[in-house]
């Protein structure tokens, strides 16, 4: 019958990777047939339990107390497992003070590698946040592996980060590479012109090696863990990327990775790469892309397409835009867009949806979007002016001109509108000669307020009964911008309702060789050292030996 034993080591750390490794060399002992190494967090002892592992001693176990357990055939063999144990460590350790000098502490690590700018932290979710400000408060960046940190400590690291020009990769960070140098899980890849910046390691690991096996190079790979995109954390370290990669001269084409962004989250960091001045690649997965490129932005499908087009710019194999649209000041006010067809009103929805927030229709498909009432407008507002609630008892607005002049002078009257965007389709069925009774209203508004813009969609051919040109040449007589082609009209519309935001191209922290310091898991030290990279590890332990009320007693000690 199968005997199971515990062993409690009270205030006994060890990082992850050491517990895996004495856990397996348990699992190889004769007559050992299950085996559980873990620091006695709450969520480690339900685990346990999960495994039938979890004895009543167990349970007694601290969260800063290292538990073994040892399930085995007899008492004896478990016994003589955890017996054992020692000298498994032992072996561990008498190999890593061979291998260099280990300073016990962060500041200590600092005077024996002043060159270090980073510090890789993977030390458990509930020291990280400590072990990361003090790594700001030396003026180090920051490459956060650890996961479990909280919302609150993520924002409060991204700002002092920010205050000090120092950059924080994570919370939950898995993937960078610097100056050719892989921190966390990272593929070899040849170093090149293409830099970096993504939501996701995995998403990171698979464009960087899509961008190596299709011939291309990686300048620099910035991690910024999966929560970074969200509302609550602005981009802070996307945003504080895009700006280094801008100012690095190492990169000449940029690529953007994440999941879904949060909609304000999104318009913000498109504007920041609008202004990038080099050639910007995104890639947010989940999102349908509003073109295939729209001035300087060119939008991936996925990530083997993201790799594609980053490889092609790099090489120009295709045209590239360094961000040569208008530099001009973008116009205040929300967009106001009036249309006919409702297949457009859902294209340039769609389209805009990116780049506006809040943003809203009578034909958006999440709830959220949907404007309150169609008949008042609010924020950045898109019409289907066919929907069904503006057409009972009168005809569809491509034949009858009267709905759209009424909501046109009504949105030109309000002073937070800055443009009006307007379909205008010609063809047979369709009003005779829509600019006739468009143009006059345009003209009107546009003379009782001069800064409104009216940008104009021209649907038809040259062969319809309207006359296209006719059409055209009295619209834009009238003041409004007219186009013939929607990705046109989406770029003039971005373009000047968005504007490119004003990239302070920070230097960025890619100068010299990496020069690192590890705290946490130890086989990223041995990882980093194997690469040439300059590191150090720190032999570190939790403070207080992880007591949650002596911590918070000195930390008050220390304030």
């Amino acid at each position: 019958m199968s005997v199971t034993k515990s062993e409690i080591r009270s205030g006994a750390y060890y990082d992850s990777v050491v517990l895996m490794q004495l856990q397996r060399n348990l699992l190889q002992l004769p007559g050992v047939e299950d085996a559980g190494v873990v620091m006695a967090t709450p969520a480690n002892l339900e685990l346990l339990a999960e495994s039938q592992l979890l004895q009543a001693e167990g349970k007694a176990a601290k969260p800063e107390d290292l538990l073994i357990v040892v399930k085995a055939v007899s008492a004896a063999k478990a016994e003589g497992a955890l017996a054992q144990v020692d000298e498994l460590l032992k072996r561990r350790s008498c190999a890593a003070a061979t291998s260099s000098f280990r300073p016990r502490s962060l500041a200590g690590a600092v005077k024996a590698l002043p060159d270090a700018d980073w510090v890789s932290i993977s030390v458990p979710g509930r020291y990280a946040a400590g072990v990361a400000r003090e790594a700001l408060e030396l003026g180090k960046h920051v490459f956060l592996y650890s996961d479990n940190v909280s919302v609150e400590d993520e924002i409060g690291l991204k700002q002092q980060a920010l205050q000090n020009s120092l950059l924080v990769m994570g919370p939950d960070c898995g993937t960078a590479i610097i100056n050719g140098i892989g921190l966390g899980f990272a593929n070899h890849v040849r170093q090149g012109p293409i830099g970096l910046v993504a939501a996701s390691g995995t998403g990171l690991q698979s464009v960087t090696s899509a961008i190596h096996n299709l011939g291309g190079g990686v300048s620099q790979a910035i991690g910024t863990g999966g929560r970074d995109l969200k509302e609550a954390i602005g981009a802070a370290s996307t945003l504080q990327g895009l700006t280094y990669l801008a100012a690095d001269v190492a990169t000449r084409v940029i690529v953007i990775v994440s999941k879904p962004p949060d909609a304000a989250v999104a318009s913000k960091l498109l504007a920041a790469a609008l202004g990038a001045g080099k050639p910007v690649v995104v890639c947010f997965l989940g999102f349908a892309a509003p073109a295939v490129r729209l001035h300087n932005l060119h939008f991936a499908s996925g990530l083997e397409h993201a790799a594609r087009i980053a490889v092609d710019l790099s090489q120009q194999r295709v045209a590239r835009d360094s961000g040569s649209h208008s530099k001009a000041k973008p116009i205040s006010g929300y967009l106001r867009g009036l249309f006919s067809g409702g297949t457009l009103a859902s294209e340039l929805f769609l389209g805009l949806n990116l780049f506006l927030s809040p943003l809203f229709s009578n034909v958006a498909i999440r709830s959220e979007q949907k404007v309150n009432d169609a008949h008042k407008s609010q924020a950045h507002t898109i019409l289907d002016l066919g929907e069904d609630e503006f057409t009972v008892g009168r005809l569809h607005p491509m034949m009858d001109n009267d709905l759209r002049i009424r909501r046109l002078k009504q949105e030109a009257a309000d002073p937070q509108v800055g443009l009006i965007l307007l379909d205008v389709v010609l063809g047979e069925g369709a009003h005779p000669d829509p600019a006739a009774e468009l143009a006059p209203a345009i003209a009107a508004a546009r003379k009782a307020r001069k800064e409104l813009e009216f940008v104009a969609l021209l649907v038809g051919t040259d062969e319809d009964p309207q006359d296209i040109q006719k059409q055209e040449e009295a619209l834009a007589k009238a003041g409004a911008t007219v186009y013939r082609d929607i990705t046109q009209t989406l770029e003039h519309v971005v373009g000047r309702l968005l504007g490119a935001a004003e990239v302070q191209k920070s230097p960025a922290p890619f100068a010299q060789p990496l020069a690192v310091i590890n705290v946490g898991v130890e086989s990223f030290y041995d990882s980093q050292s194997a690469q040439g990279a300059q590191t150090i590890h720190v032999d570190w332990r939790p403070p207080a030996s992880g007591d949650e009320d002596l911590m918070a007693l000195l930390s008050k000690m220390r304030t």
